[in-house]
């Protein structure tokens, strides 16, 4: 995984309100797939619409690209996009020891987050949106309630990886595997995701807005969804934030 694959196309700033936002922007002129990355980021969002600021030092990019399939399977981006970041932390790390993948959107580092990804649909395009504590965590005031305690690359790496350098990790790596998605499928990707995922035959609990689900974490279907083992039986959860 050298180089920039070939088919993609990047815009780097010093400093964005969001790389989101820059995404809906620049769609008209977009012709391929593109990462749109910022050194700093002002005012970006994070899932439901939390406020998030990205200080120097860390890595906020986003991928957009042409949605050219329903729904459900664009959002399996997810799994790809993390599948990729596992990877490129495997690499930067020269192991995979302490590393391990949450349902559906996060990647840890010690048992901690040191990377998420928000999806996001506009128009006929998908955009991914990624945020890896490079050098700095998150504010204690950011953070979810329950969620879990952040980490950073850095401290684990024992030195800085600055954004562009990171970028140029992950853009080829998750370009192997966007090939092996559109020529194989879900299977393949599934079958990688869960050989590294966190808590698998582990009690954990679901939580939406409306409800919460604790059971053994069983599976993830061809549909990306959580599968819990439950007194009442097994429980398909499509969406939902998942506590350890």
């Amino acid at each position: 995984m050298t180089g920039w694959p070939e088919g993609y196309d990047r815009r780097i700033y010093t400093v964005l309100d969001s790389t989101l936002t820059e995404a809906g922007r620049l769609l008209p002129d977009l012709t391929m797939p593109t990462w749109i990355l910022a050194e700093e980021q002002t005012a970006a969002r994070g899932r439901r619409g939390r406020a998030w600021a990205t200080p120097r030092g860390n890595f906020a990019a986003t991928l957009v690209m042409r949605r050219n399939e329903p729904p459900g399977t664009a959002a399996l981006r997810s799994f790809v996009t993390s599948l990729a970041l596992y990877r490129a932390f495997a690499t930067v790390l020269e192991s995979e020891e302490t590393l391990a993948l949450k349902w559906p959107n996060d990647v840890l580092l010690g048992g901690a987050k040191v990377a998420g990804i928000l999806l996001e649909s506009l128009g006929e395009h998908l955009v991914i949106g990624i945020g890896v504590n490079l050098l700095h965590p998150p504010e204690a005031a950011m953070l979810e309630p329950g969620a879990l305690p952040p980490a950073t690359l850095a401290e684990h790496a024992g030195r800085r990886v600055s954004a562009s350098a990171f970028l140029d990790i992950l853009a080829p790596a998750y370009a192997t595997l966007e090939r092996q998605f559109r020529e194989q499928g879900f299977a393949p990707i599934r079958s990688a995701w869960l050989s590294h995922a966190a808590r698998i035959g582990e009690t954990v609990t679901a939580r939406t807005m409306r409800e919460e689900t604790t059971g053994v974490f069983e599976d993830v279907d061809l549909d990306g969804n959580l599968i819990l083992r439950t007194s009442s039986g097994r429980v398909k959860i499509t969406a939902a934030d998942v506590f350890f």
